[in-house]
């Protein structure tokens, strides 16, 4: 069986459904995670889903990504603006990362427009709510070695 696609995400993102729903969307974090499960089987593929409001433990994620994943889909949320370790941690990497966002932060306040986990990855997916993270699987599907 070929390894699975990582898809980590980050504070808050468990709140998804009732935290500020005019700009996340009304779908729960666990409602994701089915559309991500569902596009990664399309593709023969498991995902590995989990969330974390601790840095450190996106950071073990990531590293234990790097032997056991095919590719990594990251939402770092608000760490993304502020994560200089999360960073380093994907730069360990030799597999594909795809950066996800359920908003568009282009579209939002001016320190939303960049991340430094879009210095590592190959691509990003954003503003297209729960649909965002069922297209970085498939990007990260894509992308990822058989």
């Amino acid at each position: 069986m070929s390894k699975p696609i990582y898809v980590l995400s980050g504070p808050n993102l468990n709140l998804l459904g009732v935290r500020e729903p005019e700009i996340y969307g009304r779908q729960t974090l666990d409602d994701v995670r089915v559309l991500c499960e569902a596009r990664a089987a399309a593709f023969g593929r498991q995902v590995v889903f989990r969330q974390s409001n601790h840095e450190g433990q996106l950071i073990d994620w990531v590293q234990e990504a790097r032997t056991e994943g095919a590719a990594v889909v990251i939402n770092p949320a608000g760490y993304g603006h502020t994560s200089v370790a999360l960073l380093d941690a994907l730069k360990t990497l030799s597999i594909p990362v795809v950066e996800c966002h359920l908003s568009n932060p282009a579209a939002r306040e001016d320190f939303r427009r960049s991340t430094y986990v879009s210095l590592v990855a190959a691509g990003m997916v954003s503003g297209f709510g729960g649909a965002s993270y069922e297209l970085a699987v498939e990007a990260a599907c894509g992308l990822a070695a058989a």
